[in-house]
């Protein structure tokens, strides 16, 4: 990682602590998650019930893995499709309570990831790179 510029070793990070973490939350539970179904999962955690074409733009993917990926998460239960108000084209989906504790337990896996980062680097360290990382980059 040496050779890498900074947009590069971001991306590798997340990379790494994305796979950590997926794979960290299969291993205990018998609901399996897929990357992109985090992603989606996370934004209507975030933002409540909320149209399907407005998380397809949070998440960066195409619409049609949008509507796979929501399908996953409303087969595993985690997500309800509901139609939209004055809008027969469009769905909007939001979190059950089987999302939300399934959301809020990968959180505490992630504060354990987190923690190991600490105990590696020190606390001081990633207070820094946390602070860094919220900072306006004027980009």
């Amino acid at each position: 990682m040496e050779d890498l510029n900074l947009i590069e070793l971001i991306s590798e990070r997340h990379i790494q602590l994305r796979e950590l973490s997926e794979n960290l939350w299969n291993e205990h539970s018998d609901i399996y998650m897929a990357n992109s179904e985090w992603l989606i999962l996370a934004r209507v955690f975030q933002k409540g019930e909320t149209p399907i074409s407005w998380v397809t733009k949070q998440v960066n993917i195409t619409r049609q893995a949008t509507h796979k990926f929501v399908k996953r998460l409303k087969e595993k239960g985690l997500i309800q499709v509901t139609e939209l108000k004055n809008n027969k084209k469009e769905k909007a989906i939001k979190i059950t309570d089987l999302g939300k504790e399934c959301y809020e337990r990968k959180g505490s896996l992630e504060i354990r990831i987190e923690q190991q980062i600490a105990d590696k680097i020190g606390s001081e360290q990633v207070n820094q790179l946390k602070r860094v990382l919220r900072s306006e980059w004027g980009v």
